[in-house]
Protein backbone atom coordinates (compact mmCIF):
# COMPACT_ATOMS: atom_id res chain seq x y z
CA UNK A 1 0.00 0.00 0.00
CA UNK A 2 1.44 3.37 -1.06
CA UNK A 3 0.82 6.22 1.41
CA UNK A 4 1.27 9.97 1.07
CA UNK A 5 4.22 11.87 2.49
CA UNK A 6 1.83 13.77 4.77
CA UNK A 7 0.55 10.51 6.31
CA UNK A 8 4.12 9.23 6.69
CA UNK A 9 5.09 12.40 8.55
CA UNK A 10 2.09 12.06 10.87
CA UNK A 11 3.02 8.46 11.75
CA UNK A 12 6.60 9.45 12.58
CA UNK A 13 5.51 12.47 14.65
CA UNK A 14 2.98 10.51 16.69
CA UNK A 15 5.56 7.81 17.38
CA UNK A 16 8.59 9.96 18.23
CA UNK A 17 6.96 13.09 19.71
CA UNK A 18 3.68 11.90 21.18
CA UNK A 19 5.08 8.47 22.08
CA UNK A 20 1.94 6.75 20.82
CA UNK A 21 2.05 2.97 20.43
CA UNK A 22 1.49 1.39 17.02
CA UNK A 23 -2.10 0.36 17.76
CA UNK A 24 -3.10 3.91 18.75
CA UNK A 25 -1.52 5.39 15.62
CA UNK A 26 -3.31 2.80 13.49
CA UNK A 27 -6.73 3.59 14.97
CA UNK A 28 -6.34 7.37 14.90
CA UNK A 29 -5.13 7.51 11.27
CA UNK A 30 -7.40 4.66 10.03
CA UNK A 31 -4.51 2.66 8.54
CA UNK A 32 -3.52 -0.96 9.10
CA UNK A 33 -1.03 -1.61 11.85
CA UNK A 34 1.33 -3.31 9.40
CA UNK A 35 1.49 -0.04 7.43
CA UNK A 36 2.58 1.79 10.59
CA UNK A 37 5.22 -0.87 11.31
CA UNK A 38 6.53 -0.65 7.74
CA UNK A 39 6.90 3.14 7.93
CA UNK A 40 8.77 2.87 11.22
CA UNK A 41 10.99 0.07 9.88
CA UNK A 42 11.89 2.17 6.81
CA UNK A 43 13.21 4.90 9.12
CA UNK A 44 15.52 2.45 10.90
CA UNK A 45 13.37 1.41 13.86
CA UNK A 46 13.76 -2.42 14.17
CA UNK A 47 10.80 -4.71 14.69
CA UNK A 48 10.49 -5.52 18.37
CA UNK A 49 11.04 -9.18 19.15
CA UNK A 50 12.17 -9.10 22.78
CA UNK A 51 9.39 -8.44 25.20
CA UNK A 52 9.61 -5.92 28.02
CA UNK A 53 11.11 -7.00 31.27
CA UNK A 54 8.79 -8.70 33.63
CA UNK A 55 7.20 -11.02 31.03
CA UNK A 56 6.53 -14.51 32.39
CA UNK A 57 8.40 -16.06 29.44
CA UNK A 58 11.61 -14.07 30.04
CA UNK A 59 13.27 -16.65 32.37
CA UNK A 60 12.71 -19.37 29.77
CA UNK A 61 14.04 -17.45 26.73
CA UNK A 62 17.63 -18.85 26.93
CA UNK A 63 16.24 -22.40 27.12
CA UNK A 64 13.87 -21.77 24.17
CA UNK A 65 16.58 -20.24 21.98
CA UNK A 66 18.91 -23.15 22.74
CA UNK A 67 16.31 -25.73 21.75
CA UNK A 68 15.32 -23.85 18.59
CA UNK A 69 18.95 -23.70 17.56
CA UNK A 70 19.36 -27.46 18.09
CA UNK A 71 15.95 -28.38 16.61
CA UNK A 72 14.77 -25.65 14.21
CA UNK A 73 11.59 -27.60 13.32
CA UNK A 74 10.54 -28.23 16.93
CA UNK A 75 6.84 -27.40 17.23
CA UNK A 76 5.48 -24.74 19.58
CA UNK A 77 3.29 -27.39 21.22
CA UNK A 78 6.32 -29.52 22.12
CA UNK A 79 8.22 -26.46 23.38
CA UNK A 80 5.23 -25.48 25.51
CA UNK A 81 5.14 -28.92 27.16
CA UNK A 82 8.88 -28.71 27.85
CA UNK A 83 8.75 -25.25 29.50
CA UNK A 84 5.53 -26.23 31.31
CA UNK A 85 7.46 -29.05 32.99
CA UNK A 86 10.04 -26.44 33.98
CA UNK A 87 7.49 -24.17 35.68
CA UNK A 88 6.10 -21.91 32.92
CA UNK A 89 2.70 -20.67 34.21
CA UNK A 90 1.21 -19.24 30.98
CA UNK A 91 -1.26 -20.68 28.51
CA UNK A 92 -0.43 -22.48 25.28
CA UNK A 93 -2.23 -20.06 22.91
CA UNK A 94 -0.23 -17.01 23.92
CA UNK A 95 2.96 -19.08 24.13
CA UNK A 96 2.57 -20.08 20.46
CA UNK A 97 2.47 -16.41 19.52
CA UNK A 98 5.57 -15.66 21.57
CA UNK A 99 7.52 -18.51 19.98
CA UNK A 100 6.82 -17.07 16.53
CA UNK A 101 8.83 -13.98 17.56
CA UNK A 102 11.94 -16.01 18.37
CA UNK A 103 11.86 -18.71 15.72
CA UNK A 104 14.34 -18.17 12.90
CA UNK A 105 12.63 -17.64 9.55
CA UNK A 106 14.08 -19.44 6.52
CA UNK A 107 15.47 -17.03 3.95
CA UNK A 108 13.28 -16.35 0.94
CA UNK A 109 14.12 -18.68 -1.92
CA UNK A 110 14.61 -17.37 -5.44
CA UNK A 111 13.70 -19.46 -8.47
CA UNK A 112 15.06 -19.49 -11.98
CA UNK A 113 12.60 -19.10 -14.83
CA UNK A 114 12.47 -22.48 -16.57
CA UNK A 115 12.56 -22.56 -20.35
CA UNK A 116 12.14 -25.61 -22.58
CA UNK A 117 12.78 -26.45 -26.19
CA UNK A 118 9.96 -27.21 -28.65
CA UNK A 119 8.69 -30.76 -28.28
CA UNK A 120 10.88 -31.37 -25.25
CA UNK A 121 8.48 -31.46 -22.28
CA UNK A 122 4.87 -31.61 -21.13
CA UNK A 123 3.46 -31.47 -17.61
CA UNK A 124 0.69 -33.74 -16.33
CA UNK A 125 -1.62 -33.67 -13.33
CA UNK A 126 -5.11 -34.41 -12.02
CA UNK A 127 -7.54 -31.69 -10.93
CA UNK A 128 -10.51 -32.26 -8.63
CA UNK A 129 -13.84 -30.68 -9.67
CA UNK A 130 -16.28 -31.93 -7.02
CA UNK A 131 -18.83 -34.67 -7.69
CA UNK A 132 -21.43 -35.61 -10.29
CA UNK A 133 -24.66 -37.54 -9.66
CA UNK A 134 -25.53 -40.39 -12.05
CA UNK A 135 -28.74 -42.16 -11.05
CA UNK A 136 -28.23 -43.31 -7.48
CA UNK A 137 -24.45 -42.88 -7.60
CA UNK A 138 -22.47 -39.83 -6.56
CA UNK A 139 -19.12 -40.06 -8.33
CA UNK A 140 -16.00 -37.92 -8.23
CA UNK A 141 -15.46 -35.57 -11.14
CA UNK A 142 -11.75 -35.24 -11.95
CA UNK A 143 -9.92 -33.65 -14.86
CA UNK A 144 -6.86 -35.05 -16.58
CA UNK A 145 -4.72 -32.13 -17.76
CA UNK A 146 -1.62 -32.17 -19.97
CA UNK A 147 0.07 -28.98 -21.14
CA UNK A 148 2.96 -28.65 -23.59
CA UNK A 149 5.60 -26.59 -21.80
CA UNK A 150 6.74 -24.72 -24.91
CA UNK A 151 3.54 -23.80 -26.77
CA UNK A 152 1.22 -24.07 -23.71
CA UNK A 153 -1.37 -26.06 -25.62
CA UNK A 154 -3.75 -27.72 -23.12
CA UNK A 155 -5.45 -31.10 -23.32
CA UNK A 156 -8.42 -31.53 -20.97
CA UNK A 157 -10.54 -34.63 -20.34
CA UNK A 158 -12.93 -35.32 -17.45
CA UNK A 159 -13.27 -38.75 -15.82
CA UNK A 160 -15.21 -40.27 -12.92
CA UNK A 161 -12.18 -41.52 -10.99
CA UNK A 162 -8.39 -41.41 -10.95
CA UNK A 163 -7.84 -45.07 -11.75
CA UNK A 164 -4.65 -45.97 -13.59
CA UNK A 165 -6.62 -46.91 -16.70
CA UNK A 166 -8.14 -43.41 -16.91
CA UNK A 167 -4.69 -41.91 -16.29
CA UNK A 168 -3.34 -43.77 -19.34
CA UNK A 169 -6.46 -43.00 -21.39
CA UNK A 170 -5.83 -39.32 -20.72
CA UNK A 171 -2.28 -39.67 -22.06
CA UNK A 172 -3.48 -41.39 -25.21
CA UNK A 173 -6.16 -38.77 -25.80
CA UNK A 174 -3.56 -35.99 -25.44
CA UNK A 175 -1.12 -37.73 -27.81
CA UNK A 176 -3.84 -38.08 -30.43
CA UNK A 177 -4.91 -34.44 -29.99
CA UNK A 178 -1.28 -33.27 -30.37
CA UNK A 179 -0.60 -35.82 -33.15
CA UNK A 180 2.61 -36.65 -31.31
CA UNK A 181 4.16 -36.57 -27.86
CA UNK A 182 7.04 -34.80 -26.10
CA UNK A 183 10.23 -36.52 -25.02
CA UNK A 184 9.74 -35.90 -21.28
CA UNK A 185 6.55 -35.95 -19.21
CA UNK A 186 6.78 -34.22 -15.85
CA UNK A 187 4.68 -35.52 -12.94
CA UNK A 188 4.01 -34.67 -9.35
CA UNK A 189 4.62 -37.55 -6.94
CA UNK A 190 1.09 -38.87 -7.45
CA UNK A 191 0.33 -42.56 -6.93
CA UNK A 192 -0.34 -43.17 -10.62
CA UNK A 193 3.29 -42.26 -11.39
CA UNK A 194 5.38 -42.94 -8.26
CA UNK A 195 4.67 -45.83 -5.89
CA UNK A 196 7.53 -45.14 -3.47
CA UNK A 197 10.29 -42.58 -3.06
CA UNK A 198 13.27 -42.36 -0.75
CA UNK A 199 15.26 -39.26 -1.64
CA UNK A 200 16.49 -39.68 -5.19
CA UNK A 201 15.55 -43.39 -5.26
CA UNK A 202 12.22 -43.73 -7.06
CA UNK A 203 10.02 -46.78 -7.68
CA UNK A 204 7.75 -45.97 -10.59
CA UNK A 205 4.32 -47.43 -11.15
CA UNK A 206 4.99 -50.45 -13.41
CA UNK A 207 1.92 -49.70 -15.53
CA UNK A 208 3.27 -46.23 -16.31
CA UNK A 209 6.70 -47.66 -17.15
CA UNK A 210 5.13 -50.14 -19.56
CA UNK A 211 3.10 -47.34 -21.13
CA UNK A 212 6.19 -45.10 -21.39
CA UNK A 213 8.17 -47.90 -23.03
CA UNK A 214 5.43 -48.32 -25.64
CA UNK A 215 5.39 -44.61 -26.53
CA UNK A 216 9.12 -44.07 -25.84
CA UNK A 217 8.93 -41.04 -23.54
CA UNK A 218 10.71 -40.41 -20.24
CA UNK A 219 8.53 -40.13 -17.12
CA UNK A 220 10.15 -37.68 -14.74
CA UNK A 221 8.77 -36.82 -11.27
CA UNK A 222 9.51 -33.44 -9.72
CA UNK A 223 11.27 -33.13 -6.40
CA UNK A 224 9.21 -33.59 -3.25
CA UNK A 225 7.32 -30.43 -2.22
CA UNK A 226 8.51 -28.64 -5.36
CA UNK A 227 5.28 -27.67 -7.05
CA UNK A 228 7.07 -24.77 -8.78
CA UNK A 229 8.83 -27.31 -11.01
CA UNK A 230 5.49 -28.06 -12.68
CA UNK A 231 3.96 -24.62 -12.33
CA UNK A 232 2.65 -24.63 -15.89
CA UNK A 233 0.15 -27.43 -15.26
CA UNK A 234 -0.76 -25.98 -11.85
CA UNK A 235 -1.63 -22.67 -13.49
CA UNK A 236 -3.43 -24.49 -16.30
CA UNK A 237 -5.72 -26.25 -13.79
CA UNK A 238 -6.43 -22.93 -12.09
CA UNK A 239 -7.15 -21.39 -15.51
CA UNK A 240 -9.54 -24.27 -16.32
CA UNK A 241 -11.29 -23.91 -12.98
CA UNK A 242 -11.81 -20.13 -13.35
CA UNK A 243 -12.33 -19.72 -17.10
CA UNK A 244 -13.97 -22.98 -18.20
CA UNK A 245 -15.65 -24.83 -15.33
CA UNK A 246 -17.00 -21.89 -13.31
CA UNK A 247 -20.79 -21.43 -13.80
CA UNK A 248 -20.83 -24.02 -16.61
CA UNK A 249 -23.91 -26.18 -17.16
CA UNK A 250 -23.83 -29.63 -18.76
CA UNK A 251 -26.11 -32.64 -19.11
CA UNK A 252 -23.61 -35.41 -18.40
CA UNK A 253 -19.90 -36.09 -18.53
CA UNK A 254 -19.99 -36.70 -22.29
CA UNK A 255 -21.52 -33.26 -22.80
CA UNK A 256 -18.92 -31.75 -20.46
CA UNK A 257 -16.06 -33.36 -22.39
CA UNK A 258 -17.52 -32.19 -25.70
CA UNK A 259 -17.59 -28.63 -24.38
CA UNK A 260 -14.04 -29.00 -23.01
CA UNK A 261 -12.76 -30.12 -26.42
CA UNK A 262 -14.29 -27.09 -28.14
CA UNK A 263 -12.89 -24.78 -25.44
CA UNK A 264 -9.36 -26.22 -25.79
CA UNK A 265 -9.45 -25.88 -29.59
CA UNK A 266 -10.75 -22.30 -29.57
CA UNK A 267 -10.26 -20.24 -26.39
CA UNK A 268 -6.98 -21.86 -25.33
CA UNK A 269 -5.48 -21.97 -28.84
CA UNK A 270 -6.36 -18.33 -29.56
CA UNK A 271 -4.98 -16.76 -26.39
CA UNK A 272 -1.49 -15.20 -26.39
CA UNK A 273 1.41 -17.53 -25.67
CA UNK A 274 3.13 -16.53 -22.38
CA UNK A 275 6.58 -17.09 -23.91
CA UNK A 276 5.89 -14.79 -26.88
CA UNK A 277 2.82 -12.61 -26.48
CA UNK A 278 3.03 -11.47 -30.10
CA UNK A 279 1.91 -14.97 -31.11
CA UNK A 280 -1.04 -17.14 -30.14
CA UNK A 281 -0.80 -20.62 -28.66
CA UNK A 282 -2.02 -21.93 -32.02
CA UNK A 283 0.83 -20.29 -33.93
CA UNK A 284 3.49 -21.49 -31.48
CA UNK A 285 2.04 -25.03 -31.48
CA UNK A 286 2.30 -25.14 -35.28
CA UNK A 287 6.03 -24.49 -34.82
CA UNK A 288 6.32 -27.10 -32.04
CA UNK A 289 4.28 -29.94 -33.55
CA UNK A 290 6.96 -31.16 -36.02
CA UNK A 291 9.36 -31.51 -33.06
CA UNK A 292 7.08 -33.97 -31.25
CA UNK A 293 7.80 -37.71 -31.31
CA UNK A 294 5.76 -39.71 -33.80
CA UNK A 295 3.02 -42.00 -32.51
CA UNK A 296 3.55 -45.77 -32.75
CA UNK A 297 1.47 -47.75 -35.23
CA UNK A 298 -0.34 -49.86 -32.63
CA UNK A 299 -2.24 -48.26 -29.70
CA UNK A 300 -1.72 -49.27 -26.08
CA UNK A 301 -4.55 -51.16 -24.38
CA UNK A 302 -5.99 -49.06 -21.54
CA UNK A 303 -8.88 -51.41 -20.74
CA UNK A 304 -9.76 -52.18 -17.14
CA UNK A 305 -9.01 -55.83 -16.36
CA UNK A 306 -10.55 -57.29 -13.20
CA UNK A 307 -11.22 -60.78 -11.89
CA UNK A 308 -14.77 -61.26 -10.56
CA UNK A 309 -16.75 -64.07 -8.96
CA UNK A 310 -20.21 -65.33 -9.90
CA UNK A 311 -22.35 -66.45 -6.98
CA UNK A 312 -25.57 -68.46 -7.03
CA UNK A 313 -27.33 -65.86 -9.17
CA UNK A 314 -26.11 -65.23 -12.75
CA UNK A 315 -24.60 -61.79 -12.11
CA UNK A 316 -21.14 -60.33 -11.61
CA UNK A 317 -20.45 -57.13 -9.66
CA UNK A 318 -18.30 -54.51 -11.40
CA UNK A 319 -17.94 -50.82 -10.57
CA UNK A 320 -20.99 -50.70 -8.23
CA UNK A 321 -23.37 -52.45 -10.66
CA UNK A 322 -24.47 -56.00 -11.49
CA UNK A 323 -24.14 -57.45 -15.00
CA UNK A 324 -25.86 -60.66 -16.10
CA UNK A 325 -24.07 -63.75 -17.40
CA UNK A 326 -25.45 -67.09 -18.67
CA UNK A 327 -26.72 -69.31 -15.86
CA UNK A 328 -24.13 -71.90 -16.85
CA UNK A 329 -21.41 -69.58 -15.50
CA UNK A 330 -22.55 -69.53 -11.85
CA UNK A 331 -20.01 -70.39 -9.14
CA UNK A 332 -17.11 -69.47 -11.45
CA UNK A 333 -14.36 -66.87 -11.51
CA UNK A 334 -14.54 -64.75 -14.65
CA UNK A 335 -12.58 -61.81 -16.07
CA UNK A 336 -13.98 -58.36 -16.85
CA UNK A 337 -12.42 -56.43 -19.72
CA UNK A 338 -14.01 -52.96 -19.70
CA UNK A 339 -13.72 -49.79 -21.74
CA UNK A 340 -15.43 -46.48 -20.95
CA UNK A 341 -18.50 -47.69 -22.89
CA UNK A 342 -18.53 -51.50 -22.85
CA UNK A 343 -18.19 -54.28 -20.29
CA UNK A 344 -16.99 -57.59 -21.72
CA UNK A 345 -17.02 -60.69 -19.49
CA UNK A 346 -14.73 -63.58 -20.36
CA UNK A 347 -14.26 -67.17 -19.22
CA UNK A 348 -10.65 -67.67 -20.18
CA UNK A 349 -10.50 -66.62 -23.84
CA UNK A 350 -14.23 -67.15 -24.38
CA UNK A 351 -16.54 -64.12 -24.33
CA UNK A 352 -19.62 -65.06 -22.30
CA UNK A 353 -21.38 -61.65 -22.12
CA UNK A 354 -21.12 -58.08 -23.39
CA UNK A 355 -23.02 -55.13 -21.90
CA UNK A 356 -23.27 -51.38 -22.21
CA UNK A 357 -21.41 -49.90 -19.25
CA UNK A 358 -23.42 -48.18 -16.53
CA UNK A 359 -22.12 -45.58 -14.06
CA UNK A 360 -25.19 -45.83 -11.85
CA UNK A 361 -25.18 -47.61 -8.49
CA UNK A 362 -26.83 -50.96 -7.65
CA UNK A 363 -28.28 -51.21 -11.15
CA UNK A 364 -28.95 -54.57 -12.85
CA UNK A 365 -27.77 -54.58 -16.44
CA UNK A 366 -29.23 -57.68 -18.07
CA UNK A 367 -29.29 -59.53 -21.34
CA UNK A 368 -32.87 -60.87 -21.69
CA UNK A 369 -31.56 -64.08 -23.24
CA UNK A 370 -29.62 -64.88 -20.06
CA UNK A 371 -32.77 -64.58 -17.96
CA UNK A 372 -35.01 -66.46 -20.40
CA UNK A 373 -32.63 -69.40 -20.38
CA UNK A 374 -32.67 -69.48 -16.59
CA UNK A 375 -36.47 -69.17 -16.40
CA UNK A 376 -36.91 -72.07 -18.81
CA UNK A 377 -34.75 -74.20 -16.56
CA UNK A 378 -36.45 -73.02 -13.37
CA UNK A 379 -40.14 -72.33 -14.00
CA UNK A 380 -40.70 -71.51 -10.33
CA UNK A 381 -38.48 -68.51 -10.74
CA UNK A 382 -41.03 -66.79 -13.02
CA UNK A 383 -43.03 -65.29 -10.14
CA UNK A 384 -39.97 -63.78 -8.46
CA UNK A 385 -38.67 -62.72 -11.83
CA UNK A 386 -41.89 -60.85 -12.57
CA UNK A 387 -41.85 -59.10 -9.19
CA UNK A 388 -38.20 -58.12 -9.65
CA UNK A 389 -38.88 -56.84 -13.16
CA UNK A 390 -41.83 -54.74 -12.02
CA UNK A 391 -40.02 -53.18 -9.07
CA UNK A 392 -37.10 -52.22 -11.33
CA UNK A 393 -39.29 -50.88 -14.15
CA UNK A 394 -41.94 -49.17 -11.98
CA UNK A 395 -40.65 -47.62 -8.72
CA UNK A 396 -44.04 -47.73 -6.94
CA UNK A 397 -44.57 -51.45 -7.75
CA UNK A 398 -42.99 -52.52 -4.45
CA UNK A 399 -45.54 -50.57 -2.36
CA UNK A 400 -48.35 -51.73 -4.66
CA UNK A 401 -47.52 -55.43 -4.26
CA UNK A 402 -46.96 -55.03 -0.52
CA UNK A 403 -50.40 -53.48 0.02
CA UNK A 404 -52.00 -56.07 -2.26
CA UNK A 405 -50.60 -58.91 -0.12
CA UNK A 406 -51.79 -57.16 3.03
CA UNK A 407 -55.32 -57.10 1.53
CA UNK A 408 -55.14 -60.86 1.01
CA UNK A 409 -54.83 -60.86 -2.78
CA UNK A 410 -52.94 -63.70 -4.46
CA UNK A 411 -49.49 -62.36 -5.30
CA UNK A 412 -48.96 -64.66 -8.26
CA UNK A 413 -52.19 -63.57 -9.93
CA UNK A 414 -51.57 -59.89 -9.22
CA UNK A 415 -48.06 -60.09 -10.68
CA UNK A 416 -49.24 -61.90 -13.80
CA UNK A 417 -51.96 -59.34 -14.51
CA UNK A 418 -49.59 -56.41 -13.96
CA UNK A 419 -47.05 -57.96 -16.33
CA UNK A 420 -49.76 -58.23 -19.01
CA UNK A 421 -50.67 -54.58 -18.47
CA UNK A 422 -46.98 -53.70 -18.74
CA UNK A 423 -46.78 -55.48 -22.11
CA UNK A 424 -49.90 -53.70 -23.38
CA UNK A 425 -49.40 -50.18 -22.06
CA UNK A 426 -45.68 -49.68 -21.32
CA UNK A 427 -43.76 -48.61 -18.23
CA UNK A 428 -44.66 -44.89 -18.12
CA UNK A 429 -48.44 -45.34 -18.33
CA UNK A 430 -48.36 -48.30 -15.92
CA UNK A 431 -46.36 -46.24 -13.44
CA UNK A 432 -48.92 -43.41 -13.51
CA UNK A 433 -51.90 -45.78 -13.25
CA UNK A 434 -50.42 -47.77 -10.35
CA UNK A 435 -49.71 -44.55 -8.48
CA UNK A 436 -53.32 -43.47 -9.01
CA UNK A 437 -54.51 -46.84 -7.68
CA UNK A 438 -52.32 -46.39 -4.60
CA UNK A 439 -53.70 -42.88 -4.10
CA UNK A 440 -57.21 -44.37 -4.22
CA UNK A 441 -56.14 -47.01 -1.66
CA UNK A 442 -57.12 -49.73 -4.14
CA UNK A 443 -54.04 -51.88 -4.94
CA UNK A 444 -55.69 -54.21 -7.47
CA UNK A 445 -55.04 -54.76 -11.20
CA UNK A 446 -58.67 -53.95 -12.03
CA UNK A 447 -58.24 -50.45 -10.63
CA UNK A 448 -55.00 -50.08 -12.56
CA UNK A 449 -56.73 -51.28 -15.73
CA UNK A 450 -59.49 -48.68 -15.34
CA UNK A 451 -56.95 -45.91 -14.74
CA UNK A 452 -55.04 -46.97 -17.84
CA UNK A 453 -58.18 -46.91 -19.93
CA UNK A 454 -59.03 -43.43 -18.68
CA UNK A 455 -55.52 -42.26 -19.54
CA UNK A 456 -55.80 -43.64 -23.05
CA UNK A 457 -59.30 -42.22 -23.53
CA UNK A 458 -58.06 -38.78 -22.58
CA UNK A 459 -55.35 -39.10 -25.19
CA UNK A 460 -57.81 -40.62 -27.70
CA UNK A 461 -55.49 -43.57 -28.29
CA UNK A 462 -56.52 -47.02 -29.31
CA UNK A 463 -55.08 -49.92 -27.38
CA UNK A 464 -53.79 -52.90 -29.29
CA UNK A 465 -54.18 -55.91 -27.03
CA UNK A 466 -51.43 -58.42 -27.54
CA UNK A 467 -52.47 -61.77 -26.20
CA UNK A 468 -49.72 -63.75 -24.58
CA UNK A 469 -51.38 -66.95 -25.84
CA UNK A 470 -51.01 -65.94 -29.47
CA UNK A 471 -47.27 -66.63 -29.32
CA UNK A 472 -47.78 -70.14 -27.87
CA UNK A 473 -46.60 -72.63 -30.53
CA UNK A 474 -49.02 -75.34 -29.25
CA UNK A 475 -52.01 -73.04 -29.77
CA UNK A 476 -50.74 -71.91 -33.17
CA UNK A 477 -50.40 -75.50 -34.39
CA UNK A 478 -53.87 -76.57 -33.15
CA UNK A 479 -56.91 -76.62 -35.48
CA UNK A 480 -60.46 -75.60 -34.57
CA UNK A 481 -63.14 -77.93 -35.95
CA UNK A 482 -66.45 -76.40 -37.05
CA UNK A 483 -69.64 -77.81 -35.46
CA UNK A 484 -72.18 -79.63 -37.65
CA UNK A 485 -75.35 -77.66 -38.53
CA UNK A 486 -77.53 -80.63 -37.54
CA UNK A 487 -76.39 -80.15 -33.93
CA UNK A 488 -77.66 -76.54 -33.97
CA UNK A 489 -81.06 -77.75 -35.43
CA UNK A 490 -81.46 -80.34 -32.65
CA UNK A 491 -80.61 -77.75 -30.00
CA UNK A 492 -83.11 -75.24 -31.44
CA UNK A 493 -85.98 -77.78 -31.48
CA UNK A 494 -85.38 -78.70 -27.82
CA UNK A 495 -85.53 -75.03 -26.80
CA UNK A 496 -88.84 -74.55 -28.66
CA UNK A 497 -90.44 -77.63 -26.98
CA UNK A 498 -89.36 -76.34 -23.54
CA UNK A 499 -90.93 -72.93 -24.22
CA UNK A 500 -94.30 -74.52 -25.28
CA UNK A 501 -94.45 -76.66 -22.17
Amino acid sequence: MTISEELRAQILRYHHVEQWPIGTISRQLSVHHTTVKRVLAETGIPKKKILVQGSIIEPFIPFILEKLEQYPKLTAKRLYNMVKERGYPGGDDHFRHLISLYRQRPPAEAFLRLTTLPGEQAQVDWGSFGTITIGKAKRSLVAFVMILSYSRRIYLQFYLNQRMENFLRGHEGAFLAFNGLPRVLLYDNLRSAVLERQGSIIRFNPSLLSFAAHYRFEPRPVAVARGNEKGRVERAIRFIRDNFFAARTYNDIDDLNAQAKIWCETVVMDKPCPEDKTKTVREVFIQEQPRLLALPDNPYSCNEIETVSVGKTPYIRFDLNDYSVPHTEVQKRLTVNATLDKVMILDGQKIVATHQRSYDKSAQIENPEHIKALVKQKQKASLHRGQNFLTNAVPCAYDFLKQAVERGYVLKSITKQLMELFDNYGAEDLKEAMQQALDKNSPHPNTVRKCLQILRDKRKQKVTIQSTYASNPKIQSSRIKSDRLSDYETLTSKIQQEEKS
